[in-house]
């Protein structure tokens, strides 16, 4: 096992990573909303170099450059592949899906006592609802617009032409995704949410940093392997049809997209530090703390005039709501175990996802295994001459 000298690298809080000691103060959580800002954009300062390479060998990195072939064939169009007249009735959609998933959707009433919650009717639920479906679908719109950034980013920076030309089919894979998730929205659902804070954190520290492999570990393992496990848990759970197969096509491509992040990696990170690696596990941590954050749910809160005590009460009283958040990381604690950061630099990694609760993950199959494993009656299993 690798060791860290004193002098190499000194450990760092929870306070320095995330801001806070406990990382489930949910008053600190909850502290965080997203708005949108009164310009109509957001500048990140980025001051990566872009890298050329003479080496045009194509196939040098033979599993990159199997999964971009494959890419190639698995393009699909958001406006044709989808049928777009299939009517959305939000109100149904919610009441459907609380009949269906009844565990999953209904509110605890002794957690309601003493809150706002508790003098709401039938209308103000459902009303909920439908702000949680708003909320969600804005959020991953907004994620995928920092893919699409990021994913950019890579094709400037790695060093290799087998990425590069992945990459650039991710380019393309993001932008369907951002004009996919933002045609729902604005003609099936009722409404935008701004960019949850803490994804704005997280987009903006990945966005900023110069290093391409720091882009990898935190777009294509980070985000793209919880929204992976995300739109996995949405697509069992809807009722509503075009958003089942939506979520299938984009689930195929980012299953791609999470085994790109792994196979670039791997062998990187093979030949760094110790003190290297835990910087490494140090951004791991805090972008799985952050994504953990946003799942709070803030800007609803806000947005029906919930006071924060009553929101910390709620979600106190609700251990399945952790449970669940704790599922999301699925798919990203085995890649990071394959990546060998969970016990890099002394175990550190290992010992907070272990406190997250999320260890039990580790020993799932990896992203280089199930590329495939969502490809099933999406475009992504087209056979194109």
């Amino acid at each position: 096992m690798t060791t860290l000298d004193d002098d190499q690298e000194q450990l760092r809080s929870n306070l320095e990573l995330i801001g806070r000691e406990n990382i489930n103060d949910l008053e600190a959580v909850l502290s965080l909303v997203g708005h949108y800002e009164v310009e109509g954009f957001h500048r990140v300062p980025d001051n990566c170099p872009a890298e050329f390479t003479w080496d045009y060998e194509k196939g040098a990195k033979p599993q990159l450059d199997k999964l971009y072939e494959k890419a190639k064939k698995a393009q699909w169009n958001a406006q044709t592949d989808l049928d777009w007249s299939i009517e959305v009735d939000q109100e149904k959609v919610v009441m459907a899906n609380a009949e269906a998933n009844p565990g999953q959707m209904q509110w605890d009433p002794a957690a309601l006592v003493g809150t706002a919650l508790e003098t709401w009717d039938d209308k103000r639920f459902l009303q909920f609802g439908i702000e949680n479906q708003n909320w969600l679908l804005s959020q991953f719109m907004h994620g995928e617009q920092g893919a699409l950034l990021c994913t950019a980013k890579i094709v400037e920076t790695v060093p290799w032409i087998d990425a590069k030309y992945y990459a650039a089919t991710q380019v393309m894979d993001e932008a369907r995704h951002v004009e996919v998730f933002s045609k729902y929205l604005d003609e099936k659902l009722s409404g935008h949410y701004p960019m949850n804070a803490h994804l704005g954190l997280l987009l903006d520290d990945i966005v900023a940093d110069s290093r391409w492999d720091m882009t990898y570990l935190g777009m294509q393992i980070m985000v793209e392997g919880l929204a992976l496990a995300a739109f996995g848990f949405i697509h069992m759970m809807t009722t509503e049809p075009l958003l089942k197969k939506l979520l299938r096509y984009v689930m195929a491509d980012e299953a791609r997209h999470v085994a790109f992040g792994v196979l670039s990696l791997q062998e990187y990170y093979k030949e760094l530090t110790a003190a290297e690696l835990r910087e490494r596990q140090e951004f791991a941590f805090e972008a799985a703390i952050r994504m953990k954050d946003r799942m709070a749910m803030q800007e609803v809160w806000e947005r029906m005039e919930v006071p924060t005590s009553d929101v910390v009460k709620i979600m106190s009283m609700a251990p399945e709501r952790d449970d669940f958040q704790i599922l999301l990381f699925s798919k990203i604690v085995p890649n990071l175990r394959k990546l060998g950061l969970l016990d890099a630099a002394d175990g550190w990694l290992r010992t907070k996802f272990t406190e997250m609760g999320a260890i039990a993950f580790e020993h799932l199959t990896d992203s280089t295994e199930d590329e495939d494993a969502f490809a099933d009656g999406s475009p992504a299993d087209r056979q194109v001459a």
